[in-house]
Protein backbone atom coordinates (compact mmCIF):
# COMPACT_ATOMS: atom_id res chain seq x y z
CA UNK A 1 0.00 0.00 0.00
CA UNK A 2 1.40 3.37 -1.02
CA UNK A 3 1.08 6.55 1.02
CA UNK A 4 -1.09 8.04 -1.73
CA UNK A 5 -3.54 5.11 -1.59
CA UNK A 6 -3.59 5.32 2.22
CA UNK A 7 -4.46 9.02 2.01
CA UNK A 8 -7.20 8.27 -0.51
CA UNK A 9 -8.80 5.74 1.84
CA UNK A 10 -8.55 8.23 4.69
CA UNK A 11 -10.29 10.85 2.55
CA UNK A 12 -13.13 8.37 1.96
CA UNK A 13 -13.87 8.39 5.68
CA UNK A 14 -12.31 5.14 6.89
CA UNK A 15 -11.01 5.43 10.46
CA UNK A 16 -9.05 2.16 10.40
CA UNK A 17 -6.81 1.23 7.47
CA UNK A 18 -4.89 -2.08 7.39
CA UNK A 19 -1.25 -1.68 6.39
CA UNK A 20 0.24 -5.06 5.51
CA UNK A 21 3.45 -6.88 4.75
CA UNK A 22 3.65 -10.36 3.23
CA UNK A 23 6.57 -12.72 3.68
CA UNK A 24 7.33 -16.44 3.67
CA UNK A 25 6.80 -18.36 6.90
CA UNK A 26 7.69 -21.86 5.70
CA UNK A 27 10.57 -22.08 8.20
CA UNK A 28 8.32 -21.14 11.12
CA UNK A 29 5.21 -22.56 12.75
CA UNK A 30 2.27 -20.54 14.08
CA UNK A 31 3.45 -21.45 17.57
CA UNK A 32 6.99 -20.19 16.99
CA UNK A 33 5.61 -16.98 15.46
CA UNK A 34 3.45 -16.50 18.55
CA UNK A 35 6.49 -16.95 20.80
CA UNK A 36 8.48 -14.43 18.75
CA UNK A 37 5.86 -11.71 18.30
CA UNK A 38 3.34 -12.12 21.13
CA UNK A 39 3.77 -14.34 24.23
CA UNK A 40 2.60 -11.74 26.76
CA UNK A 41 -0.71 -10.74 28.36
CA UNK A 42 -3.66 -9.91 26.11
CA UNK A 43 -2.46 -11.92 23.16
CA UNK A 44 -3.82 -15.04 21.48
CA UNK A 45 -3.12 -17.86 19.07
CA UNK A 46 -5.85 -19.39 16.91
CA UNK A 47 -4.08 -22.30 15.27
CA UNK A 48 -5.10 -24.81 12.64
CA UNK A 49 -2.90 -27.85 13.10
CA UNK A 50 -5.02 -30.04 10.83
CA UNK A 51 -7.64 -29.34 8.23
CA UNK A 52 -5.94 -28.45 4.95
CA UNK A 53 -7.34 -25.93 2.51
CA UNK A 54 -11.03 -26.43 3.26
CA UNK A 55 -11.06 -26.47 7.07
CA UNK A 56 -8.80 -24.24 9.11
CA UNK A 57 -6.52 -22.99 6.36
CA UNK A 58 -5.32 -20.02 8.39
CA UNK A 59 -3.66 -19.64 11.77
CA UNK A 60 -3.98 -16.26 13.48
CA UNK A 61 -1.60 -14.70 15.99
CA UNK A 62 -2.91 -11.68 17.88
CA UNK A 63 -0.28 -9.31 19.21
CA UNK A 64 -0.69 -7.46 22.51
CA UNK A 65 -3.97 -5.53 22.62
CA UNK A 66 -3.97 -2.44 24.86
CA UNK A 67 -7.76 -2.09 24.58
CA UNK A 68 -10.21 -4.72 25.80
CA UNK A 69 -13.85 -5.11 26.79
CA UNK A 70 -14.55 -6.91 30.08
CA UNK A 71 -18.07 -7.92 31.14
CA UNK A 72 -19.11 -8.98 34.64
CA UNK A 73 -22.83 -9.52 35.24
CA UNK A 74 -24.42 -6.47 33.56
CA UNK A 75 -21.40 -4.22 33.97
CA UNK A 76 -19.24 -3.40 30.94
CA UNK A 77 -15.74 -1.95 31.19
CA UNK A 78 -13.59 -0.75 28.31
CA UNK A 79 -10.00 -0.83 29.51
CA UNK A 80 -6.92 0.79 27.99
CA UNK A 81 -4.10 -0.93 29.82
CA UNK A 82 -5.16 -0.66 33.46
CA UNK A 83 -7.17 2.54 32.91
CA UNK A 84 -10.97 2.44 32.69
CA UNK A 85 -11.84 4.31 29.49
CA UNK A 86 -15.58 3.58 29.60
CA UNK A 87 -18.01 2.04 32.05
CA UNK A 88 -21.67 1.12 31.76
CA UNK A 89 -23.72 -0.46 34.54
CA UNK A 90 -26.99 -2.34 34.33
CA UNK A 91 -26.80 -2.66 30.56
CA UNK A 92 -27.09 -5.44 28.00
CA UNK A 93 -23.45 -6.23 27.18
CA UNK A 94 -24.30 -7.74 23.79
CA UNK A 95 -26.00 -4.50 22.73
CA UNK A 96 -22.99 -2.52 23.94
CA UNK A 97 -20.58 -4.70 21.96
CA UNK A 98 -22.65 -4.30 18.79
CA UNK A 99 -22.69 -0.50 19.17
CA UNK A 100 -18.98 -0.45 19.99
CA UNK A 101 -18.15 -2.17 16.72
CA UNK A 102 -20.13 0.47 14.82
CA UNK A 103 -17.49 3.02 15.81
CA UNK A 104 -15.01 1.43 13.44
CA UNK A 105 -15.07 1.81 9.68
CA UNK A 106 -12.28 -0.39 8.39
CA UNK A 107 -11.10 0.01 4.82
CA UNK A 108 -11.67 -3.10 2.69
CA UNK A 109 -8.48 -4.43 1.15
CA UNK A 110 -8.37 -7.21 -1.42
CA UNK A 111 -6.07 -10.17 -0.87
CA UNK A 112 -6.34 -10.25 2.92
CA UNK A 113 -7.42 -13.43 4.78
CA UNK A 114 -11.07 -13.75 5.83
CA UNK A 115 -10.19 -12.52 9.32
CA UNK A 116 -7.63 -9.77 9.76
CA UNK A 117 -8.62 -7.81 12.86
CA UNK A 118 -11.48 -6.87 15.15
CA UNK A 119 -12.75 -8.08 18.51
CA UNK A 120 -11.33 -11.43 19.59
CA UNK A 121 -11.94 -13.24 22.84
CA UNK A 122 -14.20 -15.47 24.86
CA UNK A 123 -17.89 -15.61 25.71
CA UNK A 124 -18.41 -17.58 28.90
CA UNK A 125 -21.22 -20.07 29.36
CA UNK A 126 -23.21 -17.57 31.42
CA UNK A 127 -23.44 -15.20 28.45
CA UNK A 128 -26.72 -16.99 27.73
CA UNK A 129 -28.24 -14.95 30.60
CA UNK A 130 -28.07 -11.84 28.41
CA UNK A 131 -30.21 -13.62 25.79
CA UNK A 132 -32.51 -15.70 28.02
CA UNK A 133 -33.11 -13.08 30.69
CA UNK A 134 -35.28 -15.38 32.83
CA UNK A 135 -32.10 -17.32 33.67
CA UNK A 136 -30.82 -14.37 35.70
CA UNK A 137 -33.16 -15.50 38.49
CA UNK A 138 -31.05 -18.64 38.93
CA UNK A 139 -27.80 -17.57 40.55
CA UNK A 140 -25.01 -20.14 40.75
CA UNK A 141 -21.81 -19.87 42.81
CA UNK A 142 -18.98 -18.13 40.95
CA UNK A 143 -15.97 -19.96 42.32
CA UNK A 144 -13.73 -19.17 39.34
CA UNK A 145 -14.16 -15.40 39.54
CA UNK A 146 -13.53 -14.74 35.85
CA UNK A 147 -15.50 -12.37 33.59
CA UNK A 148 -18.49 -13.48 31.55
CA UNK A 149 -16.98 -11.94 28.41
CA UNK A 150 -13.48 -10.72 27.53
CA UNK A 151 -12.83 -9.26 24.08
CA UNK A 152 -9.52 -7.88 22.83
CA UNK A 153 -9.48 -5.09 20.25
CA UNK A 154 -7.05 -6.83 17.92
CA UNK A 155 -5.37 -4.34 15.58
CA UNK A 156 -1.97 -5.99 15.13
CA UNK A 157 -2.06 -9.56 13.88
CA UNK A 158 -0.06 -12.11 11.96
CA UNK A 159 -1.93 -14.53 9.69
CA UNK A 160 -0.28 -17.74 8.52
CA UNK A 161 -1.57 -19.39 5.36
CA UNK A 162 -0.92 -23.04 6.19
CA UNK A 163 -1.32 -24.05 2.54
CA UNK A 164 0.96 -21.53 0.80
CA UNK A 165 3.39 -21.10 3.69
CA UNK A 166 3.03 -17.32 3.55
CA UNK A 167 2.65 -14.93 6.46
CA UNK A 168 0.74 -11.65 6.36
CA UNK A 169 1.49 -9.04 9.00
CA UNK A 170 -1.36 -6.59 9.52
CA UNK A 171 -1.15 -3.31 11.43
CA UNK A 172 -4.21 -1.07 11.56
CA UNK A 173 -3.48 2.63 11.25
CA UNK A 174 -5.77 5.40 12.47
CA UNK A 175 -5.66 8.15 9.83
CA UNK A 176 -6.43 10.88 12.36
CA UNK A 177 -3.10 10.26 14.11
CA UNK A 178 -0.22 12.32 12.65
CA UNK A 179 2.23 10.12 10.73
CA UNK A 180 -0.07 7.08 11.03
CA UNK A 181 1.05 5.51 7.74
CA UNK A 182 4.76 5.94 8.48
CA UNK A 183 4.31 4.57 12.02
CA UNK A 184 2.50 1.50 10.67
CA UNK A 185 5.27 0.85 8.14
CA UNK A 186 7.91 1.18 10.85
CA UNK A 187 5.98 -1.24 13.06
CA UNK A 188 5.82 -3.80 10.24
CA UNK A 189 9.60 -3.56 9.77
CA UNK A 190 10.05 -4.04 13.52
CA UNK A 191 7.88 -7.18 13.49
CA UNK A 192 9.72 -8.56 10.46
CA UNK A 193 13.03 -8.14 12.28
CA UNK A 194 11.64 -10.02 15.29
CA UNK A 195 10.60 -12.88 13.01
CA UNK A 196 14.21 -13.33 11.92
CA UNK A 197 15.39 -13.79 15.49
CA UNK A 198 15.66 -17.28 17.00
CA UNK A 199 12.65 -18.43 18.97
CA UNK A 200 13.00 -18.46 22.74
CA UNK A 201 11.52 -21.70 24.02
CA UNK A 202 10.25 -21.37 27.60
CA UNK A 203 12.05 -23.71 29.99
CA UNK A 204 9.85 -26.28 31.71
CA UNK A 205 10.64 -28.66 34.55
CA UNK A 206 8.73 -31.97 34.57
CA UNK A 207 6.41 -32.20 37.56
CA UNK A 208 4.49 -35.20 38.92
CA UNK A 209 0.83 -35.19 37.94
CA UNK A 210 -1.66 -34.27 40.65
CA UNK A 211 -5.03 -36.01 41.09
CA UNK A 212 -8.06 -34.30 39.60
CA UNK A 213 -10.95 -33.11 41.75
CA UNK A 214 -14.53 -33.45 40.56
CA UNK A 215 -16.97 -30.61 41.18
CA UNK A 216 -19.84 -33.07 40.75
CA UNK A 217 -19.29 -36.26 42.78
CA UNK A 218 -20.14 -39.76 41.58
CA UNK A 219 -23.21 -40.12 43.81
CA UNK A 220 -24.63 -36.76 42.64
CA UNK A 221 -23.89 -37.64 39.04
CA UNK A 222 -25.80 -40.94 39.28
CA UNK A 223 -28.76 -39.14 40.84
CA UNK A 224 -28.70 -36.65 37.97
CA UNK A 225 -28.73 -39.51 35.44
CA UNK A 226 -31.84 -41.01 37.07
CA UNK A 227 -33.49 -37.58 37.14
CA UNK A 228 -32.72 -37.04 33.45
CA UNK A 229 -34.18 -40.45 32.59
CA UNK A 230 -37.40 -39.48 34.34
CA UNK A 231 -37.59 -36.26 32.32
CA UNK A 232 -37.12 -38.29 29.13
CA UNK A 233 -39.84 -40.76 30.14
CA UNK A 234 -42.22 -37.90 30.92
CA UNK A 235 -41.53 -36.29 27.54
CA UNK A 236 -39.99 -33.10 28.91
CA UNK A 237 -36.66 -33.64 27.13
CA UNK A 238 -35.30 -35.98 24.49
CA UNK A 239 -31.57 -35.43 24.99
CA UNK A 240 -29.38 -34.16 27.79
CA UNK A 241 -25.63 -33.86 28.28
CA UNK A 242 -24.56 -34.16 31.91
CA UNK A 243 -21.20 -32.49 32.34
CA UNK A 244 -18.91 -31.62 35.18
CA UNK A 245 -15.77 -29.63 35.71
CA UNK A 246 -12.59 -31.43 36.72
CA UNK A 247 -9.83 -29.37 38.30
CA UNK A 248 -6.26 -30.09 39.34
CA UNK A 249 -3.21 -28.07 40.36
CA UNK A 250 -1.03 -27.08 37.39
CA UNK A 251 2.61 -26.35 38.06
CA UNK A 252 3.54 -26.11 34.38
CA UNK A 253 2.95 -22.98 32.32
CA UNK A 254 -0.25 -22.53 30.30
CA UNK A 255 1.90 -22.61 27.15
CA UNK A 256 3.23 -26.04 28.15
CA UNK A 257 -0.36 -27.20 28.55
CA UNK A 258 -1.22 -25.87 25.08
CA UNK A 259 1.81 -27.58 23.52
CA UNK A 260 0.82 -30.89 25.11
CA UNK A 261 -2.77 -30.54 23.88
CA UNK A 262 -1.45 -29.65 20.43
CA UNK A 263 0.56 -32.87 20.37
CA UNK A 264 -2.13 -35.15 21.82
CA UNK A 265 -5.14 -33.70 20.01
CA UNK A 266 -4.13 -31.76 16.87
CA UNK A 267 -7.23 -30.00 15.57
CA UNK A 268 -8.25 -27.49 12.91
CA UNK A 269 -9.50 -25.05 15.57
CA UNK A 270 -7.09 -24.75 18.49
CA UNK A 271 -7.00 -21.71 20.74
CA UNK A 272 -4.75 -20.15 23.33
CA UNK A 273 -5.68 -16.89 25.08
CA UNK A 274 -3.48 -15.07 27.59
CA UNK A 275 -5.70 -12.76 29.65
CA UNK A 276 -2.97 -12.21 32.27
CA UNK A 277 -5.07 -13.29 35.27
CA UNK A 278 -6.22 -16.46 33.51
CA UNK A 279 -5.67 -18.40 30.31
CA UNK A 280 -8.09 -20.24 28.03
CA UNK A 281 -6.73 -23.27 26.16
CA UNK A 282 -8.63 -25.71 24.00
CA UNK A 283 -9.18 -27.55 20.73
CA UNK A 284 -12.20 -28.22 18.55
CA UNK A 285 -12.73 -30.25 15.37
CA UNK A 286 -15.47 -27.86 14.17
CA UNK A 287 -16.06 -24.13 13.70
CA UNK A 288 -19.46 -24.28 15.48
CA UNK A 289 -20.72 -21.13 13.73
CA UNK A 290 -19.43 -18.63 11.18
CA UNK A 291 -21.09 -15.56 9.65
CA UNK A 292 -19.50 -14.38 6.41
CA UNK A 293 -21.39 -11.78 4.42
CA UNK A 294 -24.95 -13.08 4.21
CA UNK A 295 -23.96 -16.74 4.73
CA UNK A 296 -24.19 -18.50 8.09
CA UNK A 297 -22.36 -21.81 8.55
CA UNK A 298 -23.43 -23.87 11.57
CA UNK A 299 -21.81 -27.15 12.60
CA UNK A 300 -22.78 -27.81 16.23
CA UNK A 301 -21.44 -30.99 17.79
CA UNK A 302 -21.66 -32.38 21.30
CA UNK A 303 -18.51 -32.48 23.37
CA UNK A 304 -16.53 -29.60 21.84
Amino acid sequence: MTAAYFNRLAAEGYNRIPVTLETFADLDTPLSIYLKLANQPYTYLLESVQGGERFGRYSIIGLASPTRIVVNAHQVLVLNGNRIAEREDDTNPLDFIAKYMQRFRAAPTTGLPRFCGGLVGCFGYDTVRYIETRLTRSQKPDDLGIPDIVLLLSEEIAVVDNVSGKLTLVVYAEPGVPGAYQKAQARLRELLAKLREPVRIPAEKPQPSQPATSMFGEAQFKKAVLKAKRYITEGDIMQVVLSQRMSKPLTASPMALYRSLRSLNPSPYMFYFDFEDFHVVGASPEILVRLEGDTVTVRPIAGT
